[in-house]
């Protein structure tokens, strides 16, 4: 099974709370809060890029 790392949760404004978590070969994970077993992996740098948007308010609306 894979063991993923979690951080706490990132809520934004409004109810879009996710998480993200890295595996120990470094790989990037991002799932909402509660269901951490339906996550989306890619790379990590396009998983900070994702994080970074979404943060700055460009892409709130894809969660």
């Amino acid at each position: 099974m894979l063991e993923v790392n979690w951080e706490e949760p990132f809520c934004g404004e409004g109810n879009n709370c996710f998480r993200l978590g890295t595996d120990t070969e470094g790989n990037a994970f991002i799932a909402l809060v509660g269901q951490e077993d339906r996550y989306l992996t890619d790379s990590r740098e396009a998983l900070q890029q994702m994080i970074r948007d979404i943060k700055a308010g460009k892409a709130d609306h894809l969660l």
